[in-house]
């Protein structure tokens, strides 16, 4: 029986039904994991919001306790790495990224329970009461690459979500990952909660993807987080939903009516802040009417700092010494301290030239006219836009979200960064006192 107050909200993180998925098989660790992960996703959904919050405080607490052994199990990762310096950035762990880590933990238990919260209510003219509640999704698969912090956001954000998580990270941050891993799941033990709600591939075997895409009944949704062929595969063959984050081909428009010094500042921080991570700037567009004054100042900037650089004619003719670029360069997320530059004319040039090598992630105007900026905003279809602010801010943390478990760039259920609210749905509850249909 459903009553007011209290009870709908307990009905709201009820039990997800389990469902029994056809043809898999019975065997293979990814779909033991799974199935595991799904009893465990009943006991979490019907769990209290503090008790999620003092798992994730515990976790903190562990990651914290367990750092060096968390350090140790990354310096093996880079010793076994023989990757670029930017990647091998993305995967190095210091002592202050577990300390961030540590803190987004608690930034996500400090953010208000997803679970239960009621998005919508009405009254019927018969006097139906209805509500749209949210809801956990059940169990996510996370698939994620090289970044081993990842595996941490995807936890906190998962389990104040009420949701229990599969996590399959990449063979060169396998030791990092499970280190991380084991930090998390004394958190949940601490808080009383099933350490199956976070489970992680056992090993770096590739056939654990190919299980996690086919297990449609035991995995509700797929999240890749990586670059465009991992995504690409994934949403390729996927018999399971997939919330797709796809390459980060982001745009910095310096207009005319920019303010020089900022456009300085804001260019040298979206490119090579970190130019590993999806939110860095892999092409600045900046306009013909400012051009020769401004864009040797923002080159020496960059180079100054290690950048160099694919230019068109209109920008070589402007800065001679600049490599020219292929269209194959603006089409390309450098992921390294590498800039497309292309000179413009005017908003209008700019959103022509995002449209036909954009990938909907996020893009920034640096203008002091707001009309400019405004149609700007209107005018791209990305996730993220931004005015004034660099593009490395599209991140779930400078969002206010404690983390993010990716950056959606499709169309439907979340775009952007994605935090605890993304990763519910919801159902619909129906009250009544005794009426039936004519």
């Amino acid at each position: 029986m459903i009553t007011e107050g209290d009870s709908l909200q307990h009905v709201a993180q009820g039990a997800v039904p389990v469902q029994q998925g056809n043809g898999l098989p019975d065997a293979g660790p990814m779909i033991a994991l799974a199935r595991r992960a799904r009893h465990a996703s009943r006991v979490l959904a019907q769990s209290s919001s503090s008790d999620r919050d003092k798992a994730l405080w515990a976790a903190a607490a562990a990651l914290r306790e367990m750092a060096p052994a968390i350090l140790e199990a990354n310096a093996r990762d880079l010793d076994a790495s023989t990757a670029t310096a930017a990647f091998r950035d993305r995967l190095t762990l210091t002592p202050e990224r577990v300390e961030a880590m540590a803190q987004g933990l608690e930034a996500i238990a400090d953010l208000p329970d997803p679970v239960g919260q009621v998005l919508e209510e009405w009254t019927r003219p018969n006097g139906l009461r209805i509500r749209r509640v949210a809801t956990p999704v059940g169990v996510i698969g996370v698939i994620y690459e090289s970044r081993p912090n990842v595996g941490a956001d995807a936890a906190g954000l998962c389990i104040k979500s009420g949701n229990a998580v599969l996590l399959r990270g990449g063979s060169e941050s396998l030791q990092s990952a499970r280190a991380i891993h084991a930090a998390v799941q004394a958190g949940l033990r601490a808080a009383g909660l099933p350490e199956d709600a976070v489970q992680i591939a056992p090993d770096a075997d590739r056939g654990h993807v190919a299980d996690m895409l086919g297990a449609a009944g035991l995995v509700d949704l797929i999240i890749p987080r990586g670059g465009r062929s991992l995504v690409e595969r994934v949403q390729a063959e996927a018999r399971v939903p997939v919330l797709a984050h796809a390459e980060g081909l982001c745009h910095t428009y310096v207009h005319a009516a920019a303010d020089p010094a900022m456009a300085r500042r804001i260019v040298l921080n979206a490119k090579m802040r970190r130019v590993g991570i999806c939110g860095a700037t892999e092409t600045l567009l900046i306009d013909a009417a400012i051009a020769p004054s401004l864009l040797p100042q923002i080159v020496a900037d960059l180079a100054d700092k290690g950048c160099t650089f694919h230019a068109d004619e209109r920008a070589r003719a402007i800065v001679p010494e600049l490599p020219a670029a292929t269209e194959e360069d603006f089409a390309t997320e450098w992921l390294d301290a590498v800039l497309n530059v292309a000179v413009v004319d005017g908003v209008e040039n700019a959103l022509d030239h995002i449209v036909q090598f954009g990938s909907s992630h996020t893009e920034a105007i640096v203008t002091s006219d707001e009309s400019v900026a405004i149609r700007f905003m209107n005018g791209v279809s990305s996730a993220v836009v931004m005015w004034n602010a660099s593009t490395q801010f599209c991140d779930g943390g400078e969002f206010g979200f404690g983390a993010e478990i990716g950056i959606a760039t499709g169309r439907f259920h979340a775009r952007g960064p994605v935090g605890v609210e993304q990763l519910t749905t919801f159902r619909y509850e129906v009250i009544g006192n005794g009426q039936v249909r004519a």
